[in-house]
C-alpha cells in the first residue's frame, strides 16, 4: 500500500511531497518530507532561512501549477496577502508557522496571525513557540495560548513537551525558569511565558493537529465541555491541568 502525506491550503490545493518509502518512518504530524518538488522553506521575519531544527514562517519560493493566480477584481490585495513586501514580493506566504527537525521533516505549528496583546504589545504565538523549540537541548514541542490577566490584559501560557522525562517539583521550576530566560533572550522580557506546563505530549487529533481550543480552556481554568472523542490521547488533558 502506498502512503502519501500532503500539506495543503484552500488557496494552494495540496503539495504531495512525501515519498511512500519514508512515510512509515516519519514523525507524527509531519506532513511533508524535506522538499523535493515543491520549494518550501522556513524563514525569519526578514526572509532569511532559519535552518534545520528551528521554527519560523513557512514560505514557498517559486510558483507551482496549482497555485492561486489572483483575487478577482483586486490583484493588489492578492500581492499584499500572498507576496508581502516583508519578503520583497519574492516568496509566497502560506500564513503558517512551521519548524523542522534535524532530519528535515516539516511540522506545522499554527497560524502566524494568532496574536496576543500583552501590556499593549502584540505578540505572535508562533513567534514564542519558535523561540521555545529553538532550545533544541531541552524542548521537543511547544504550544502557546493566551489567558486573561488582570495586570497585563493577556498572559502567555506555554505547554511544553521536553526531550527528556516530564519534570516535577523543583526540577520543573528550574527548567521553567530556564525556558523563560531563553524566551526573554530570544524575543524580549515581555514575551516570557507567565505559565509553563509540562506534558508527556500535547492534545492532538489522530491526524496530528494540536487542539488549541482545549489548551485555551485549560489555561483559563475552565472545565472542558467540548467533544474530545477525536483526541489521540484524551488522558493528557488531566496532566496538563497541573500548573507549576
Amino acid at each position: 500500500m502506498t502512503i502519501d502525506g500532503a500539506y495543503g491550503r484552500v488557496a494552494a490545493t495540496e503539495f504531495p511531497d512525501r515519498k511512500s518509502e519514508r512515510a512509515a518512518h516519519a514523525p507524527p504530524a509531519a506532513p511533508v518530507d524535506p522538499p523535493t518538488r515543491t520549494p518550501f522553506d522556513i524563514v525569519d521575519e526578514t526572509g532569511h532561512s532559519v535552518g534545520k531544527g528551528k521554527g519560523g514562517i513557512l514560505v514557498i519560493k517559486r510558483p507551482w501549477p496549482a497555485m492561486i493566480r489572483t483575487i478577482w477584481g483586486d490583484p493588489d490585495r492578492f500581492k499584499k496577502s500572498y507576496y508581502p513586501e516583508d519578503f520583497k514580493g519574492k516568496y509566497y506566504l502560506a500564513g503558517d508557522g512551521a519548524s523542522t527537525d534535524e532530519d528535515g521533516y516539516y511540522r506545522i505549528m499554527g497560524r502566524i496571525d494568532d496574536v496576543l496583546n500583552v501590556s499593549g504589545h502584540r505578540l505572535g504565538t508562533m513567534e514564542i513557540e519558535s523561540a521555545l523549540v529553538a532550545n533544541t537541548k531541552l524542548v521537543a514541542e511547544a504550544a502557546v495560548v493566551g489567558r486573561p490577566d488582570d495586570l497585563t490584559g493577556e498572559a502567555v501560557c506555554a505547554f511544553v513537551v521536553l526531550k527528556g522525562t516530564r519534570p516535577t517539583g523543583d526540577e520543573a521550576q528550574k527548567i521553567a525558569k530556564e525556558l523563560r530566560d531563553w524566551v526573554g533572550k530570544e524575543i524580549g522580557p515581555i514575551a516570557k511565558p507567565k505559565d509553563i506546563r509540562f506534558g508527556d505530549n500535547l492534545p492532538k487529533t489522530r491526524s496530528g493537529k494540536i487542539m488549541r481550543r482545549l489548551l485555551r480552556s485549560i489555561a483559563k481554568g475552565e472545565a472542558i465541555t467540548q467533544d474530545v472523542s477525536t483526541l489521540e490521547n484524551p488522558a493528557i488533558l488531566e496532566q496538563l491541568k497541573q500548573n507549576l
